[in-house]
């Protein structure tokens, strides 16, 4: 197997950096959190490559430019709360947890939840909660988040997560067609409104659930 950490830089040297992220937080983080934990044990060697890994139960962990993309976009803080959305392998989440103060993890599926919750406690990730739940709904009784970072694609942005979103707090999450045009957008709360900014066009698995697309559609 190749040396992780060697991977790692290359990693971030030639798919990220060089693709414009430059956040110098973001960079350190997707340089130390290791990948290759994150992939079934038979996909680890190509845990680095820029493309979605199937990390089973019909989900994906996200290219590693994306996730580079999405937290530069957020902006995180050292005294943040970030909430993620579909929490999947726990990758993104471990990556956040470097950058804020606390991340608060949801994922739909019971399986992934719990293999996401035991992986993190393992390699010290000790600031990040999982929780198994409907992701639309957000963390209920967990108070206002400075980021919220969605890693499915829904119709649109779910007012459960806009309710919880602390004043000056940024969301990020793609939004489209369940199987077609999807767009990135980061929404902003300011003392005048949510200011909406759009950040490219990208493809992701669908967001089941309440305020999402339907399991069976």
């Amino acid at each position: 197997m190749p040396d992780p950490r060697t991977e790692r830089e290359r990693m971030v040297e030639t798919q990220i950096a060089a693709r414009g992220v430059c956040d110098p937080g973001v960079l350190r983080a997707m340089r130390e959190v290791p990948r290759e934990a994150f992939v079934p044990s038979h996909l680890a060697d190509g845990a680095h490559v820029d493309r979605p890994l199937a990390i089973g139960e019909g989900q994906t962990i996200s290219q590693p430019f994306i996730v580079a993309l999405m937290l530069e976009a957020a902006g995180i803080g050292p005294q943040d709360r970030v909430l993620e959305i579909g929490a999947g392998s726990g990758y993104a989440a471990a990556v956040a947890s470097r950058l804020g103060a606390q991340v608060c993890a949801v994922e739909r599926i019971g399986a992934l939840a719990e293999a996401a919750r035991e992986r993190l406690a393992r390699l010290g990730y000790d600031n990040v909660e999982v929780r198994q739940g409907d992701g639309t709904g957000g963390w209920p009784g967990g108070g206002a988040f400075d980021v919220i970072l969605v890693s499915a694609a829904g119709p649109e942005v779910p007012a459960a997560l806009v309710a919880q979103l602390a004043p000056g707090g940024r969301l990020v999450m793609p939004v489209g067609e369940r199987s077609g045009p999807q767009q990135l957008v980061r929404l902003c709360r300011t003392p005048d409104g949510l200011r909406q900014d759009d950040l490219g066009a990208v493809a992701f698995v669908p967001l089941i659930g309440a305020e999402g697309f339907a399991e069976d559609s």
